[in-house]
């Protein structure tokens, strides 16, 4: 019972060392205007995912559930701490990955992101907190509740912002100037 918390604690010190990663390689902490906000939704702004909660924030959510249901297939021995912690360990990954400077180039150069200059440690730590905040929920729902809160933060943000968690892993993998120009407004 005691080694409970263990998992959590290595889930802890994961999210730790991604902000000290992140501060280490040059990004802001918050956002170099100096503020702080809760919510933060003009996505084509330098401002966009500098905040705590962006229009983005949906996908980390989604990421949540995504890794709980992979995991629950592949790995559903594993406690719910350590599950959990894999999760962490892969969303953690996404967000060293994502803020080097070959992804924010490659979101520069391919999507309507052209002022994309990476996230804050602030908001890479929020989407931790979202991808958590989904694994949980998805724990917790049943899986037919999952899959339609998941389709719907996804047609609300291609709906609302033109973006989303498909279009993003699209627009990054093999972009289309269709979907470009869509997004831009065209």
């Amino acid at each position: 019972m005691a080694r409970n918390w263990f998992p959590y604690a290595v889930s802890f010190v994961v999210i730790l060392l991604t902000a000290i990663w992140l501060l280490y390689i040059g990004r802001d902490a918050i956002c170099p205007c100096g503020t702080v906000k809760l919510w933060y939704g003009e996505p084509a702004s330098p401002e966009n995912s500098k905040h705590i909660l962006d229009w983005y924030s949906p996908s980390h959510m989604i990421h949540g559930f995504l890794f709980f249901g992979g995991l629950w297939i592949v790995a559903r021995r594993l406690s719910f701490g350590w599950r959990l912690a894999i999760a962490t360990a892969i969303e953690a990954a996404w967000e060293i990955v994502e803020n080097s400077n070959a992804i924010i180039e490659r979101y520069r150069t391919t999507t309507v992101s052209d002022e994309y200059s990476g996230d804050s440690v602030l908001n890479s730590m929020s989407d931790l907190m979202m991808m958590w905040l989904g694994f949980w929920l998805a724990s917790r729902l049943p899986v037919w509740l999952s899959v339609l809160i998941v389709i719907g933060f996804e047609l609300l943000t291609t709906w609302l912002i033109r973006d989303g968690l498909t279009l993003n892993v699209i627009m990054l993998l093999y972009p289309v100037e269709a979907i470009k120009l869509w997004q831009a407004g065209g």
